[in-house]
């Protein structure tokens, strides 16, 4: 009886299971006195399960009908502005309200493509396990820029995390390109590589999660009970883990030790980065040391190869006895007179020496902060490359970019879920995704420049990897070579070949090309974030941030790669919108800031610039305004954020237009006619406990005397001095009802920008700390602020 039952219950499980993978692609077929699951269709092994699905949103018809509603209003709105010009005084400012609301209007039609055919891909681990391709192997990049701004215990925690990942070692290679060329860097390397050998067999025993130490130890666990009993935090934290990860359970004395043997590590590393340089009992650790003497600078050294983990090698073996995965440190070749093409030119040289030293079919590339979360995220990604049917056509696999810092409520607007579940999905259904420079997968031949073809089909079983009997040192040696700032020269190297030089947003440029050259894409955000981390901290760098991405982006745009130009015929055109919409970010800048200075400074001297309330006229812009906005607030709230997060996302879209996007622009502009060059910098990973204290309390950072922030503030309080000077007018008498109905538009648009700019003047006039507004960005604001409602219409 339990014979059947149990026979019973495990056919119902399996063939829930099967459903779940992919209900349609499978069926019981009869053989004998049993049944055999086959393909649908196909007896025995005729035709491989499929190893991914895709699935289309729901709502297209009612998503388009609202659509074009909303086209309907701004064309109204377009009609209103050409046949109501006013002939006295305001025409210019009347004009410029057209010309605003034409480039709203035609930035929001772009937008649309994102939303028009949602497409969301979900990989089928199970099917995988079924499957009789080899899989292949996988060269992971981690790159790092400074040691000052990016320290070296962040990178080796990266480094660690993607060591450990559930891939068969032998087949796993992990390389750390050091533009910063520091001997710190690569001791703690050294240091990791030798910690390695305890933390992956730990991870994979215990089902760790996140794979990287800091992050698992520190930050794996919510602590709300108080106890002064180490033991029973220790248990707490342990259950916890265990709980929030359904891991196999860890004993708190296994936990201390490792926990202790990390920390011991860090320690040393901080010991060693504290004196500034290396000692010489512990360069003499190790070879690697003589690459460095007194010659060698950052911006001047020649290149160094070092394979610190060779994973040919029999010794080569974790505690376990299992073999470790191949450790490669590079520090590319760097001369004063030689261009290095920032980290286009660090990504092009790993992609060389790893073809000499393990060749790897399927390259991931992180940036030394983001971490590996999702210990499976190498077999997901394998799915979308080795489907029989589809895989072929697939060229890279981009992860989200995901922060374990992120507040509540966002308070910079760094992670939007409607950005992860719906914008960036959204270019999917077009074969397309946007390549974001770390969390991505890709098939090594395409980023080499190689056009898509059929004949990559059923590749898979093919070895790729470098199988050779030369030694370490004869490895070296060659890679070298391959490392040199002189090898791309007179080669399609930066052009046709790798990551394309010369462009601040090389992933992206690199990405568009690739899916021009006939390949597919794929976005992927898997519920177990695959990657992790580090969001900007405060105001200052986000912009700086946001000013590089967008002055790249625009760069593409105005260059041979515009999509609608290099792209054309090549990708849909949804793509083609798709991409325009973060290409155009630069000059999206201008028709908010005309609005946000032209509405005050004509609110102050009572000039209209929107139609009577009482007039048919204002229905268009009213539901325009309203209905977007809503519809805003409802997709957040929809997928998972909070009134305060979406709150937080419109400031700061203010906040990125009217200065990051805005200097983008003329920077880009100043490049174009030759005044200047490219430039990249480096956004720091480490900020001081203060200001780490109020980011987590969600208080904004306005401690700079940033340019940035002077514009923020002035904009803010030109419309603070317009409103008050609105309210005076209507208590003094000066303003008649009928003259108030027309500007009834302007009033509430200025209401709304003193309300987003709250903290502004709470940093301006309210705080005393140490993020408050400088005085003297106070004092310019004021005055520039008031010059501006001082200055004559005519």
């Amino acid at each position: 009886m339990f014979a059947v039952y149990f026979y019973s219950t495990r056919m119902i499980i399996v063939y829930i299971s099967y459903s779940l993978v992919d209900p349609c692609s499978v069926r019981l077929v009869r053989k004998g006195k049993g049944m055999r699951r086959t393909p649908q269709g196909v007896e025995g092994e005729k035709r491989k399960l499929p190893l991914f699905k895709a699935e289309e949103a729901k709502g297209k018809v009612a998503f388009s009908l609202f659509s074009s509603s909303i086209l309907v209003g701004i064309c109204l709105i377009w009609a209103y502005r050409l046949s109501n010009l006013p002939t006295a005084g305001g025409r210019w400012l009347w004009i410029g309200m057209f010309f605003a609301e034409l480039g709203f209007g035609f930035y929001w039609i772009l937008t649309q493509a994102l939303r028009w055919n949602l497409v969301r891909y979900y990989p089928l681990k199970f099917n995988l396990s079924q499957s009789s391709y080899k899989l292949p192997g996988v060269d992971i990049f981690v790159c790092t820029a400074d040691p000052t701004v990016e320290p070296p215990t962040l990178v080796i925690n990266t480094v660690l995390s993607a060591m450990s990942l559930n891939h068969p070692t032998e087949k796993l290679s992990v390389y750390l390109s050091d533009d910063g060329g520091s001997q710190l860097t690569f001791y703690a390397l050294l240091e990791a590589s030798r910690f390695s050998k305890l933390w992956i067999p730990f991870c994979k025993k215990f089902n760790v999660e996140p794979r990287s130490p800091d992050a698992y130890f520190n930050h794996n666990f919510d602590l709300h009970v108080h106890t002064e009993d180490a033991q029973q935090r220790l248990f707490i934290k342990v259950n916890i883990m265990c709980l929030n990860r359904l891991n196999f359970v860890v004993s708190p004395c296994i936990l201390t030790k490792f926990e202790e043997q990390y920390e011991n590590m860090i320690k040393r590393i901080e010991a060693v980065i504290n004196k500034g340089s290396v000692p010489e009992e512990l360069k003499n650790q190790h070879k690697g040391f003589s690459e460095w003497d007194s010659n060698v600078t950052k911006q001047n050294h020649q290149p160094i190869v070092q394979i610190i983990i060779d994973g040919r090698d029999a010794n080569a073996v974790d505690s376990d006895g299992s073999r470790l995965p191949t450790l490669v440190y590079m520090a590319r070749e760097k001369r004063p007179d030689c261009p290095h093409h920032f980290k286009a030119g660090a990504m092009n040289a790993l992609i060389r020496v790893s073809s000499e030293i393990s060749n790897s079919a399927i390259i991931l590339n992180l940036d030394c902060d983001m971490y590996a979360n999702n210990a499976d995220s190498i077999k997901e990604a394998l799915c979308f490359f080795m489907d029989e049917e589809r895989g072929h056509q697939i060229a890279f696999v981009q992860h989200p970019q995901k922060y374990n810092n992120t507040t509540k409520n966002d308070l910079y607007g760094n992670s939007s879920p409607v950005l992860h579940k719906v914008e960036l999905p959204g270019i999917g259904g077009y074969g397309s995704a946007l390549y974001c420079g770390t969390g991505c997968f890709h098939r090594r031949t395409s980023l080499c420049g190689t056009k898509y073809s059929e004949e990559h089909k059923g590749l898979w079983n093919s070895e790729t990897r470098k199988d050779d009997n030369r030694t370490v040192h004869e490895l070296e040696e060659a890679s070298k070579l391959l490392a040199s700032c002189g090898f791309e020269k007179g080669t399609q190297w930066g052009k046709e070949m790798g990551l394309i030089h010369g462009c601040p947003v090389e992933d992206v440029i690199t990405g568009l090309a690739i899916q021009c050259r006939g390949w597919k894409s794929v976005y992927y955000n898997p519920d177990n974030t695959a990657f992790i981390g580090v969001a900007p901290p405060t105001l200052d760098i986000a912009l700086v941030q946001f000013t590089r991405w967008s002055d790249g982006m625009f760069q593409i745009f105005l260059s041979k790669y515009c999509p609608f130009i290099y792209g054309h015929n090549k990708i849909k055109l949804g793509a083609q919108m798709s991409y325009c919409v973060y290409l155009l970010w630069a000059p999206s800048s201008l028709p908010l800031l005309y609005y946000a200075i032209a509405l005050p400074f004509s609110l102050f001297r009572g000039i209209p610039l929107f139609p009577d309330v009482r007039s048919r006229w204002f229905i268009p812009f009213a539901y325009v305004f309203v209905s977007k906005n809503i519809y805003s607030l409802a997709e957040a709230l929809i997928f998972g954020s909070t009134f305060k997060a979406w709150w937080n996302l419109q400031r700061m879209w203010v906040h990125r237009r009217t200065t990051s996007f805005f200097f983008a622009f003329i920077d880009c502009i100043v490049r174009q006619l030759g005044l200047s060059q490219t430039t990249f910098t480096v956004t720091a990973k480490v900020v001081t406990d203060d200001v780490s204290k109020m980011y987590q309390q969600e208080i904004m950072d306005f401690g700079s005397t940033s340019i940035m922030f002077t514009v923020i503030s002035t904009l803010a309080m030109l419309n603070l001095f317009s409103l008050i000077g609105v309210v005076v007018k209507v208590l003094m008498g000066g303003l008649e009802c009928k003259d108030m109905e027309k500007l009834v538009s302007q009033v509430v648009l200025c209401g709304l920008m003193v309300t987003v700019n709250g903290p502004v003047y709470e940093a301006l006039f309210v705080r005393k700390d140490k993020g408050s507004m400088p005085g003297s960005v106070m004092f310019k604001s004021i005055v520039l602020a008031s010059l501006a409602c001082l200055i004559p219409l005519n």
